[in-house]
């Protein structure tokens, strides 16, 4: 399973020392792109053939994280569908799960949002990541 590392900044921490709400999307979008980087796609593929936008996300947390503390987010496709495919996350701090998200995202034209069928070589690539991932 594809696994990205992230280490907690200062600024992203909130009034109670934990990792502000907000920057948990942050965290897996990052590790998105470092996901479909391992897929072989590297930035160019974004912004000339592929794109994607979130249309979804649920996110549940079970776990604080603090600064200066290291986050391995675990990435891995879940659904494929004709346009649109979900990822899930669990991150982890120090192999204590800290937040669980899945994501939908929606193929799209780079730069004019409209929706598109998954690219074939994009969708096998999902395909041949897709795992089973357990559930908190």
């Amino acid at each position: 399973m594809f696994s990205h590392r992230i280490r907690v900044r200062y600024a992203e921490i909130d009034g109670q020392g934990v990792v502000f709400n907000a920057h948990w999307l942050t965290y897996f979008d990052d590790a998105c792109t470092r996901f479909v980087e391992s897929l072989g796609f590297g930035p160019e593929f974004w912004t000339v053939e592929f794109d994607v936008m979130l249309v979804r996300a649920v996110v549940e947390w079970s776990g604080p994280a603090r600064f200066d503390e290291w986050i391995d987010v675990a990435v891995a496709p879940v659904r494929i569908g004709t346009k649109s495919f979900d990822l899930h996350y669990h991150a982890t701090v120090a192999g204590r799960s800290a937040c669980d998200a899945t994501i939908t995202y929606v193929a799209v034209r780079p730069r004019e949002n409209v929706s598109i069928v998954i690219p074939d070589r994009v969708r096998a690539a999902l395909e041949a990541r897709v795992e089973e991932v357990a559930e908190p």
